[in-house]
Order: C-alpha cells, then structure tokens, then sequence
C-alpha cells in the first residue's frame, strides 16, 4: 500500500538518467549484546528486520547508510539481511536490491587494553575504543544501487583524538585531564568510523561521507562523551573545510588532507545531536548545518508522525524548541524527540525532495516505523 502522505516520490525519469537520486540515513537499531547474535537472528527469521527491511523498500532510497547493524568480518549478517529481507519484499512491498556495499571495521567494541573510563579496569565495554560488548557492535553499513569505487574510499579509524587542533579534551571538575596524557595521546576520536566513500552516480561521482558519533551522553562530570560528540562531528567540518583546518586530518592509508573543494557530497548518519534540544556541547551539529560548503538545510519532514509522538509522550518533548516534525528519533519521556539523523548535501548539487518516514499511528506503516527508535531521512538531489 502507497504511503504518499509519508514519502516524496521520485520525480519521473529520463530513459537514461534518473531525474534525481535520493541519499537516505537510517539508524535500524539491529545490534546484539553477543558477538554473532545478530547473525543467529537473520538466520532464524527477524520480525525487526522485516519492519527495517520494509521501510527500506518503501522509500527506495539509491544509497542508503544503515547504521546500528553488527559487523563482522565474513560479512554475513549485511548479506543475510540483503538476501533473505531487502531482496524478498516485506508487508506488500517490493523487493530491493543493492548490487554494491562497502563495509569495514569499526571501532565500537575493540578492546583497547586501556582502561579508558577510569574505573580501574582495562575489560569493560567503556574501554573498547568506542563503547561496545564485542567487536563489530553498532557498525554501519553503506548500500548503493551504483558502483562504488573501493581504490579511493577514506576511512578514519585510526586517527587519534589528540592530533585535533584545539580538542576538546574531557577535564574533570578540578580542572585536571580526565584521561591521563600516555592514553590521551592514543584515544582514537571515531567511535565507530568515518568513511569518505565515493560513487559513481549518473550524475558523476558523489563522495558519501559517513559517521555516527557517539552520545553526549552517559558519562559523568567530565563530558567525555559530549566532548567527543562535538569533535567527532568536527572531524568532517574540518575536513570539509580544507586548508590548513584540515591538514592535521590522517586517513588510515596515511593520506593528510580534506576534500576536495569542488568535489560534490552528502553528509549522512545518526549524528546523535539535535541543533535546538538534547545533551549537545558547543556548536555540535550546527558545525555542518552552518558550513558554508554544505546545502542550506533541506528540513526533511515527517507526516505527522513525529508531532503525534511527541504529544503523546509529553516530558521532556513539551520543553523542546525544535520541531517535532523535524525528528528521527524517539527516545521515551525522559529524553524525548530529537534530530539526530541527517542526509546533507553540498551546496553544488540541487535538492527536489527530502522527507523523514515517520507516519502516524493512523497511516500505514506506522508499525514498521517502530522496529527502530530512529527514523529514516533522505535528500533527493540532482546536479
């Protein structure tokens, strides 16, 4: 069943051309606590990965960025739920197929050896170089239905959160460091990763670049976690930016340097920051909407869905500045609502169509929209 009041339609296509391509984030909160546990989910037949799948083959986004699937090394789970979800249609819907992917390591549960969250052990899942129970936890996957070029993707795994300019560095209430220098000094800043992967769209080449920082949330008086927030977000701003605001950027290829100034891209991924509400330091997100390289901000919307929630869930939403129909994610009373994914081009490209599927209880597909606390958000561009 068409949810037209939910979705923008692709705009009719030239033969050889597609009139646009839409980009689209989706946080699909399908990680296990048990390394492999997603794995034995897919296998067995998954009731969230169905709704996932489901709203995937409803927006039928030409790149999308999952993130929150488990990676492992095999690929497995990504090909189990390509094959047996998205390739088999889901509640009436088509079928979708994505003939291209690009998955790596991340940094979400690599044992660092260190004990990073100062409680006087080196085991926890807090002292993982980002916070997971096993490696692979909260990994991100990138599906496209256009040939992806491997030679010239970027990854940033490896870069050390002290090698930024003006870090802001987690100090206690004291005023001391909360990370003592010998591990500061090799923190990694991505808690996942960030990825600059190129594909070759028939418009030309569109670099997606890729991330999901961490919370700025669950830590104590220090901010650890709201610090890295803001500089993992940095982290593109920078990039962006080129010049000298990039040359302290290291690839893991050893390659220094930003983006290229003519160089066309969309921004996607769960940024956990909200630009009006939520636990955000600094400028947070504002450093990408703001940025004089990135499109002025498409505000994709819900359909009502996102301001039916709110309403209903009253606390912390009634406090809210922002627009509730600008929201991707439903985080109960207590946080409430907020903007946390996001799908943002660059200024050399031209939006027709962006959106947010979030229907209401009333509209169909309402169900599948629940499977995940977030919500996926897209762009339709062209250039």
């Amino acid at each position: 069943m068409m949810l037209a009041a939910c979705t923008v339609p692709h705009p009719e296509a030239h033969p050889d051309r597609p009139a646009s391509i839409r980009v689209a984030s989706y946080n699909i909160a399908l990680h296990d606590e048990r390394a492999g546990g997603v794995i034995a989910r897919l296998e067995a037949g998954d009731e969230s990965a169905r709704k996932v799948a489901a709203v995937i083959q409803h927006v039928r986004p030409d790149i999308v960025l999952i993130n929150e699937l488990d990676h492992d090394d095999a690929l497995r789970a990504a090909e189990l739920f390509q094959r047996d979800y998205l390739e088999v249609g889901q509640f009436g819907n088509a079928p979708i197929r994505y003939p291209y992917r690009f998955a790596t390591r991340v940094n979400t549960g690599e044992p660092s050896g260190l004990d990073l969250d100062g409680d006087g052990s080196t085991d926890g899942p807090n002292d993982a170089w980002g916070f997971g129970r096993h490696p692979g936890e909260y990994a991100m996957l990138l599906l496209s239905r256009f040939p992806i070029d491997a030679e010239r993707v970027r990854t940033f795994r490896y870069l050390r959160w002290s090698a930024m300019p003006g870090a802001l560095r987690p100090m206690n209430p004291d005023g001391t460091p909360f990370h003592p220098d010998a591990i500061w000094q090799v923190l990694r800043l991505s808690s996942k990763n960030h990825w600059d992967v190129p594909v070759a769209t028939p418009f030309g080449v569109l670099h997606v670049l890729a991330s999901h920082p961490t919370p700025p949330a669950f830590d104590g008086p220090e901010g650890r976690n709201k610090a890295r927030n803001h500089d993992e977000i940095r982290l593109f701003a920078d990039y962006l930016a080129g010049g000298e605001r990039a040359a302290w950027i290291v690839d893991d290829a050893g390659v220094r340097g930003g983006l290229a100034g003519d160089a066309r891209f969309v921004i996607v991924g769960d940024q956990n920051a909200d630009p009006n509400d939520g636990n955000s330091v600094g400028l947070g997100i504002r450093q990408l909407l703001e940025h004089p390289r990135v499109h002025p901000d498409p505000l994709p919307r819900g359909s009502g869905g996102g301001a039916e929630s709110a309403a209903r869930d009253g606390g912390a939403n009634l406090e809210h500045r922002g627009d509730p129909d600008l929201d991707t994610g439903a985080f109960g009373p207590r946080v409430g609502n907020l903007r946390v994914d996001y799908a943002l081009p660059s200024r050399n490209v031209e939006v027709v169509g962006s959106g947010v599927f979030w229907p209401r209880s009333d509209e169909p597909g309402h169900d599948w929209a629940e499977a995940s606390d977030h919500r996926m958000v897209w762009v339709d561009i062209r250039w």
